[in-house]
């Protein structure tokens, strides 16, 4: 009878806890650099933390392969419980052509698809490199597994202009992608280079520029990081679960 009330009482409190909103992805989400923010540190703030706890395990520097590769995506999913999320945001790391070298390190192929390439590395072990659609495919496949609720969003976009005057996007290649597999794998989609690209429209290259580390066009300080977030919480809003119910206010200053 003790071992029973036990059970159940476990039971209630796991049914009871706060659903954990995981995050993976770069440095635009986390970032150990006191000088750096990224969006997925500063989150919780506009979150009820008594619906939903941020766990945001974004790596500087990471790409959807090397995040996987280094066991990063394992530790997740080995906490994930039914009922949790997942946000997804990769794409600044997986330019370079995937090969051996340091510059290739973190490459991955282009595009959704299911083809892959094996390198040989000088330690004589072999990798399988897939595209970057599917490694998104396989967060979300794996994630669904666990009874968790994935959501893929595009990455934010860099402090680059072009010549009309706009910020540059990713809707042909990495934000495609993102979205592409979203709808592939029938998940929520957060079009978050879009909503922020807007934004920094609206604002201006002068404007933009200080939300930026100085010479840096990837990387946010805290100021850009609460930009970004704000437009994650505008995608939040949008979507038809719980999370959304989640949401405190905030506002653009």
């Amino acid at each position: 009878m003790k071992l029973l009330f036990i059970a159940v009482a476990a039971m209630f409190l796991v049914q009871n806890r706060p659903a954990k909103l995981f995050i993976i992805g770069d440095s635009t989400v986390r970032n150990s650099n006191e000088t750096y923010w990224g969006w997925g540190s500063i989150l919780q703030e506009f979150l009820d933390s008594a619906k939903v706890k941020v766990d945001n395990q974004a790596m500087a520097g990471r790409s959807t392969r090397t995040f996987r590769k280094e066991g990063r995506w394992k530790k997740v999913l080995d906490e994930l419980q039914a009922g949790d999320y997942v946000m997804i945001q990769f794409g600044h790391n997986e330019g370079s052509k995937p090969d051996t070298t340091r510059q290739g390190y973190r490459g991955v192929l282009r595009g959704i698809g299911k083809d892959s390439l094996v390198l040989t590395w000088p330690n004589k072990e072999k990798e399988v490199v897939y595209s970057y659609g599917e490694y998104l495919r396989r967060f979300v496949k794996e994630a669904k597994a666990k009874g968790a609720i994935p959501i893929i969003l595009s990455m934010i976009p860099r402090n680059k202009w072009t010549a009309a005057g706009k910020i540059e996007r990713a809707d042909l290649d990495f934000g495609k992608w993102a979205k592409e597999i979203a709808s592939e794998q029938q998940v929520d989609f957060i079009d978050l280079n879009e909503l922020t690209a807007s934004y920094y429209d609206m604002i201006g290259p002068n404007a933009v520029k200080r939300l930026y580390f100085p010479g840096d066009h990837t990387h946010t300080n805290y100021a850009g990081a609460r930009y970004n977030a704000y437009s994650v919480l505008q995608g939040i809003e949008k979507l038809q679960n719980s999370l959304s119910q989640s949401v405190m206010s905030y506002e653009q200053k």
